[in-house]
């Protein structure tokens, strides 16, 4: 299947597209057409069989190393786009949504992929909560960060390494921080080790703590 390459308008069309058809059977290329970021016409098309259909001799030097680096991290996500299990976690057509987002999680649930895009360039349009995750086991626990970053971004301004359970995910969630200076954000999940869930573990307990507590003040 191929579809309309403007990438705000693909992520409308792919989300119908995926109630019949899996995403390896849709090929998504990134063209010059429309009036969005490089990278955020990248992080759409990965949602599908990624390909490029621009010429490359116009890309300058950050477009350039960002679309190498970007099909190198698409070629360890790849397996898990085209045969895992897809999970709509917020809908485009939803009114008043000014994100689309959703997650692909493989067969053995040690890996997964968080797709999330803005939709509406108002002012202050972004993700205001957090978002809850389907799909992953909440028994584990998961070491997550931002994938596909743009050369020169301001690292405090990206989602660095979390490590969470999916118990947590799945019940309170996360905020990917979309907004109109970050319109597009990929997030990278996989198991983690027994040292990390050690941490994990006094982590998820402060969180669960202070959230009690604010119910407990507030509430």
């Amino acid at each position: 299947l191929s579809d309309n390459t403007d990438a705000l308008e693909r992520i409308f069309i792919q989300w119908s597209y995926s109630f019949f058809f899996p995403a390896i059977a849709t090929c998504n290329h990134v063209t010059d057409w429309g009036k969005q970021s490089l990278k955020f016409r990248t992080d759409v098309a990965m949602m599908g069989k990624l390909g490029y259909d621009i010429v490359v001799s116009e890309l300058d030097s950050n477009e350039l190393l960002f679309s190498q680096q970007a099909l190198q991290i698409y070629d360890r996500l790849k397996d898990t786009i085209w045969h895992g299990d897809l999970f709509r976690l917020v809908s485009p057509y939803r009114s008043g949504n000014d994100v689309a987002s959703l997650i692909f999680v493989n067969e053995q649930r040690d890996h997964a992929v968080w797709f999330t895009y803005l939709i509406n360039n108002r002012y202050r349009a972004g993700t205001s909560r957090p978002i809850r995750l389907k799909g992953i086991d909440p028994t584990k626990i998961y070491k997550f960060q931002e994938i596909n970053i743009y050369p020169g971004t301001d690292n405090s301004t990206v989602v660095n390494l979390n490590n969470l359970s999916g118990d947590y995910l799945m019940t309170f969630g996360f905020d990917p921080m979309v907004n109109i200076q970050r319109p597009s954000v990929i997030i990278e999940f996989q198991l983690t080790n027994g040292v990390q869930i050690l941490k994990c573990f006094l982590n998820n307990f402060s969180r669960y703590y202070l959230i009690m507590f604010y119910m407990f003040v507030f509430l």
